[in-house]
């Protein structure tokens, strides 16, 4: 299945630098505060938290249904773009990537937040079953994703602005 066509961005405009900005969304250890989804991240070795290369896992929940997800970082420029891919609750397949980019506009900054499900990802959902219709739960993942994302940057924008 093609998943190209699956990705998802919005921006925020939020009245504080780029550095505020991306110093609250680096510390994983935070994301309870923004995300419906995610209630807490948890690094896996301190000494490389907000690193690229550092994994972490994220700690999940809708309604009564919780799981974990093991996550890399893979950019971590401050100030500028911080995004990480999810490898799922065995971290061993590249299903998702979360980025953020931070530009600076007027005396704030804008915020995009990105989704991009990635080839791995139909097949971690077919289980090994090749006869697993996955498009439903794509798509259902993807309005999960594009109503999280509208979430999220408007607790961001709380967060960093209050």
């Amino acid at each position: 299945m093609d998943v190209s066509g699956y990705n998802h961005s919005d921006s925020i405009t939020i009245d504080r630098s780029p550095d505020e900005v991306y110093a609250i969304v680096s510390d994983v250890t935070r994301i309870g505060e923004l995300s419906p989804v995610c209630q807490s991240s948890t690094w896996d070795d301190p000494v490389t938290a907000g690193k690229d290369g550092a994994w972490f896992i994220g700690h999940n929940a809708i309604g009564d249904t919780t799981w974990d997800t093991h996550c890399q970082v893979v950019a971590a420029a401050p100030g500028t773009e911080f995004a990480f891919i999810n490898h799922g609750r065995e971290g061993d397949a590249e299903l998702v990537r979360w980025g953020y980019t931070f530009e600076p506009q007027g005396g704030g900054t804008l915020v995009t937040e990105s989704w991009q499900v990635l080839p791995a990802y139909p097949d971690m959902v077919r289980g090994g079953d090749p006869s697993i219709d996955v498009k439903p739960r794509i798509d259902g993942m993807a309005q999960m994703a594009r109503d999280g994302i509208k979430d999220t940057l408007a607790n961001l924008k709380r967060v960093a602005e209050s």
